[in-house]
């Protein structure tokens, strides 16, 4: 049981690791890339919502290979 306890807090750390990473990697985008990609979102611009899916996915398998 003391295993599996070391475990879950493991996972909890590396996820909000990881979800803060994700922001920040979000953040740095926002300030790199001359467009505004929250009003592109809210009028409803589907390529836009791909490019920001495509930073998360990109980001998250950074994550978990530096984790592996």
């Amino acid at each position: 049981m003391e295993t599996l306890g070391k475990e879950v807090l493991e996972t909890l750390i590396y996820g909000g690791v990881g979800l803060i990473i994700m922001f920040i990697a979000m953040f740095v985008f926002d300030l790199v890339v001359p467009y505004n990609f929250n009003q592109e979102l809210k009028e409803k611009n589907v390529a836009s919502g791909f490019i920001i899916a495509g930073l998360f996915i990109a980001t998250a398998i950074i994550i978990r290979t530096v984790i592996m």
